[in-house]
């Protein structure tokens, strides 16, 4: 997954958030390129879930995961179910219009898939910083549509602090906080070191709080490629190519991986 500046998932979903902090927590991955059948058994040893697009990931031109719930379920992967939003530069026509859109394009998507109506889906929004009024438009009218369709619906925005002059903005506290009841569960990223362990695969995944977002229910704490930008100060432990290699799988065959910590094994509930 490709995130722009800085960058996080929320989930903004229908029901009550499961408490942060309290229970395990389970390692996951998601890339933009589905990784394999072959793979799926060693990519299991380490983690609980995996991501999944319902549409072209960030900067694809296809999605090579339609099809694949089906193998990723009888490996025992739990599911979070991504959809990729717009760019601010693709909403200033009736944003709200196009959010509807979408969602209903999610929904249908989900539905080919095999997922259920209980399964929350999270829409990749890759812009950081304050959210502009075009964004927030789309975004909500997103929200109730997939409500609207029967799923439940979430967000991905960045949990990193963005200067604006002479404060710093969250976009995961900025799209709470003007989500009017919304927003009840979040995926956020941060990968800056600390609280990032950098690319690491702990037998005791970190809680999701930890990623300095206390509502956090899932941390997406290592990207591929390594964000000089941001993990500068991470530890010696990505690839000397700047990604992120999983255990048991050679790195000659570059699967690198985005990880992330949840408060469940099945994010998205799409089991």
């Amino acid at each position: 997954m490709w995130l722009f500046a800085v960058s996080l998932l929320l989930s903004i979903s229908s029901f009550s958030s499961i408490a942060v902090g309290q229970g395990p927590s389970y390692l996951g991955f998601d890339r933009n390129d589905y990784p394999g059948d072959a793979n799926l058994g060693a990519l299991r040893r380490t983690f609980a879930f995996s991501g999944y697009w319902l549409n072209n990931p960030p900067g694809t031109k296809t999605n090579i995961w339609t099809g694949k719930r089906a193998k990723l379920e009888a490996a025992g992967f739990g599911f979070l179910v991504l959809f990729n939003g717009r760019l601010y530069r693709d909403l200033k026509h009736n944003p709200a219009a196009l959010g509807q859109a979408d969602a209903q394009a999610a929904v249908a998507s989900a539905r080919r898939e095999g997922f259920s109506s209980r399964t929350i889906i999270f829409l990749d929004i890759e812009e950081g910083g304050r959210m502009l009024p075009e964004q927030k438009a789309y975004i909500y009218a997103w929200v109730d549509a997939v409500v609207a369709g029967g799923f439940r619906s979430g967000v991905y925005c960045s949990g990193i602090p963005a200067k604006e002059g002479r404060v710093s903005i969250v976009t995961a506290d900025d799209i709470r906080q003007s989500a009017r009841g919304r927003a009840n569960e979040f995926f956020v990223t941060n990968d800056v070191c600390p609280p990032s362990p950098g690319c690491a695969f702990p037998r005791k995944a970190p809680a999701p709080a930890e990623s300095g977002i206390n509502f956090a229910d899932v941390w997406q704490f290592a990207q591929s490629p390594r964000r000089k930008g941001f993990a500068a100060m991470c530890p010696a432990n990505y690839n000397a190519d700047g990604n992120c290699f999983p255990p048991g799988v050679d790195a000659a065959l570059k699967l690198h991986v985005d990880v992330e910590t949840a408060s469940r094994p099945d994010p998205s509930q799409g089991r």
